[in-house]
């Protein structure tokens, strides 16, 4: 069973940045970050592949947001700019057990194995 830590989570400024950071206690493959905030679903915001090679994005983060990914360190990172007040949820990241294809994006919760307890990010205005 391999474990999920996320870290990096805060209280911010509309207008200011991010990082946060996934780091697994062993081998994953494809992984990818989900939010959910208060009162709404868990939705996806960012995936990449275990590569590294393919990524994807919901369109809200498209251009703000940056995923990526360390495999010596077994660690996904997401880089927040220009965070909004609708950015503020809970992190959580999430990974895949096995490899369904090298340059798979998941951006299915259903589809990963592992998850973290989540992150805090809050956005005020």
């Amino acid at each position: 069973q391999v474990q999920l830590v996320e870290s990096g989570g805060g209280l911010v400024q509309a207008g200011d940045s991010l990082r946060l950071s996934c780091a697994a206690s062993g081998r994953t493959f494809g992984m990818g970050w989900f939010r959910q905030a208060i009162g709404k679903e868990r939705e996806f915001v960012a995936a990449v592949s275990w590569s590294g090679g393919s990524i994807g994005y919901v369109d809200s983060v498209k251009g703000r947001f940056t995923i990526s990914r360390d495999n010596a360190k077994n660690t996904m990172y997401l880089r927040m700019n220009s965070l909004k007040p609708e950015d503020a949820a809970v992190y959580y990241c999430a990974a895949e057990a096995t490899l369904s294809t090298p340059t798979a994006v998941v951006t299915t919760a259903g589809n990963y194995d592992y998850w973290g307890q989540g992150t805090q990010v809050t956005v005020s205005s």
